[in-house]
């Protein structure tokens, strides 16, 4: 039996080309006069999506029509679709097109203007994708019932190189072999093997090693893996890749070597979505896209606990593409999902399962219809619950009901704003303002015990207006998590642990310690006396651009600040102010001293440790009993 042929042209294209696209319809049935045409592009309307074009034959560029076999030019109308600001594009057939015959709907240059298809043509999507699909629907009958549409394709691949990315571990080990990823780029941040043919890419490091002289080509593939990279020494490195065709020279996030090290930094996503994919209709490609094009090393869903944002299907679908993509030493995938209690008194959660299978706990259900419900049906070892955006007005959290069991870290960073404290570096601000009960410093000054984690973009729940109002927005942040392996267990007890900082999204490095107990970590002058008189306080730093300032924040202050010059830097401090003089009072517990790092690069970009705690106590320890 003939079919019907769909032919595209061009048939490959270019991420953010610019052209005029034409999509011939051969048929393999007679279509009569009057039958209806409803073309679908199939866009979301985002910027980085295929431009929606106009059909105003009168405008200079972007415009789509029908050209019959006889070259007539047939208008298209708009037509809206349901859950979409994007609309279909009907029009009638003026006279009968026999079998075999075509027609071709054009989307660019209008067809009485002569003027460069790549300036005022059509731009094609900013993502690259295999058999981009358009729908074309044909009702012969002329009555506006369609059934299923004949589908043109086109391939979407990478533009030009124009950037290299290094993706490395964060720590490594003295003479201990790792592996580096290297992602060929166009400037929307595609995989791309667009590029001059003599373009060569040299490898190198800080003390290079005189045997190491690395030569790649751009493959085909737009990446390539480099297995068996080790460090003679300890010390902080970045990985460098220099095209001899542009001299440009392209730098990895930094790398600390450790003489022995038994411990690893992971980076990754609790809260937040991308601006490319949905996490929530389209999970699959959304993990995908986190973990082979954002090198993450974990991710947690986090859609909305309402049953308009998740339906009981959407979050069996969401729960199973995270158990299948859950790989040990990869990618660590953690169920979760965002929670909305009464605004100051709960404010929102982001909550985190240890395990697979779970149910999403809604808080318009009565058995969950308060977080003291719903702890009281939960262990600490099946959930960790984040309270986030803290700040944010309507429904911020005040912390009076802080339940430190579950709750063993917050949010201290969104795209939407700081939480730290009021008129932070990052302000929530427009639309939206800062609710100063919600301060995560006022908080720890009232001797509330947490950890840091930062989340990324949302523009769902309640950020659903944020997007396209005033409300300043910035760059999605990332949490760092430091734990022994890369399994959802282990990060989880990190979390418990506060084993974990924030980040505004840079993979900046961080250590900070007192008396050599890592962040996280609570002291006690009955255990080590000493405490009571010096505070040594120590660690490192490595950013990804030139730092500008070390902050060490004591009871919400500045204590003391350094000014590196260069991307990374050692640095001590002895505290020596009798703690009696600096304690704030515990609220009945002995009183106590809380201390973090927060680090500014030049580029604006910041880093906030987890705290650590001193109490001043004069009850003996108990026997066995582990600090930190």
């Amino acid at each position: 039996m003939r079919r019907s042929i769909c032919y595209s042209e061009p048939q490959v294209a270019r991420a953010g080309q610019t052209l005029t696209w034409t999509f011939q319809y051969t048929t393999a049935t007679s279509l009569p006069a009057g039958t209806r045409l409803k073309f679908d592009i199939l866009s979301d309307g985002r910027d980085i999506d295929w431009e929606v074009p106009s059909v105003d034959l009168e405008q200079e560029a972007n415009v789509i029509y029908l050209e019959t076999e006889n070259e007539e030019i047939i208008e298209f109308t708009e037509v809206e679709t349901p859950d979409s600001f994007v609309p279909q594009f009907e029009c009638t057939l003026p006279e009968t097109v026999k079998i075999g015959g075509t027609f071709t709907i054009v989307m660019g240059v209008p067809p009485t203007h002569d003027g460069d298809p790549r300036e005022f043509g059509n731009e094609c999507q900013l993502t690259i994708q295999r058999r981009r699909a358009f729908n074309l629907y044909i009702d012969p009958k002329g009555k506006g019932n369609y059934e299923d549409p004949e589908i043109f394709t086109v391939d979407i691949r990478g533009n030009k190189l124009e950037k290299i990315r290094i993706l490395t571990p964060s720590f490594v080990a003295k003479n201990k072999r790792f592996d580096i990823t290297v992602r060929f780029e166009d400037e929307y941040g595609n995989l791309t093997s667009c590029a001059p043919e003599e373009t060569l890419i040299e490898l190198s490091y800080e003390h290079l090693r005189e045997n190491l002289n690395w030569k790649l080509f751009v493959p085909e593939t737009g990446f390539v893996n480099l297995p068996n990279l080790y460090f003679n020494e300890a010390g902080i490195y970045r990985i460098q890749l220099k095209n001899l065709h542009t001299n440009e020279v392209y730098t990895s996030a930094p790398l600390k070597c450790f003489q022995d090290n038994g411990r690893n930094l992971y980076w990754g996503l609790l809260h937040g979505e991308s601006d490319r994919v949905d996490s929530t209709e389209n999970i699959e490609n959304c993990l995908r896209h986190f973990r082979d094009e954002k090198a993450l090393n974990f991710f947690s869903t986090s859609c909305f606990d309402s049953v308009e944002e998740t339906s009981n299907e959407l979050w069996k679908n969401l729960s199973q593409n995270i158990a299948d993509f859950n790989e040990e030493d990869r990618f660590t995938t953690i169920p979760g999902f965002q929670y909305v209690g009464e605004p100051g008194k709960e404010g929102v959660r982001q909550i985190l399962y240890y395990k697979d299978a779970k149910p999403i706990l809604r808080q318009k259900e009565t058995k969950s219809s308060s977080l003291g419900k719903l702890y009281k049906t939960l262990t600490p070892k099946d959930i960790i619950s984040i309270p986030s955006f803290t700040m944010g007005k309507g429904n911020h959290f005040d912390f009076k009901d802080f339940n430190p069991e579950f709750e063993r870290v917050v949010e201290i960073y969104n795209a939407w704003g700081s939480s730290e404290m009021a008129k932070s570096s990052h302000p929530i601000t427009g639309g939206l303002e800062e609710a100063p009960e919600g301060s995560i410093v006022e908080a720890l000054k009232k001797n509330l015990r947490f950890g840091f984690v930062a989340g990324g973009l949302d523009d769902r729940g309640i950020y659903g207006e944020f997007y396209d109002s005033s409300q300043a927005q910035y760059s999605p942040g990332h949490t760092a998590i430091i734990c022994e392996k890369q399994t959802r267990e282990s990060m989880l007890e990190a979390l418990a642990k506060r084993s974990c900082y924030a980040t505004t999204g840079a993979r900046i490095i961080v250590g900070f310690y007192i008396a050599g107990h890592p962040m996280g970590s609570e002291l006690s002058t009955s255990i080590k006396p000493g405490l009571g008189i010096n505070r040594h306080l120590s660690g490192y730093v490595a950013g990804t651009e030139k730092l500008k300032l070390i902050e060490i924040i004591r009871n919400g202050e500045v204590l003391h600040s350094f000014n590196p010059t260069e991307y990374h830097y050692d640095y001590y401090y002895d505290d020596m102010e009798p703690l009696d003089k600096v304690t704030l009072n515990g609220n009945g517990s002995d009183p106590f001293v809380f201390y973090y790092l927060r680090v500014t690069q030049e580029d604006g970009q910041m880093a906030w440790s987890s705290p650590i705690w001193v109490d001043v106590s004069s009850t003996p320890p108990v026997k066995g009993k582990k600090i930190g």
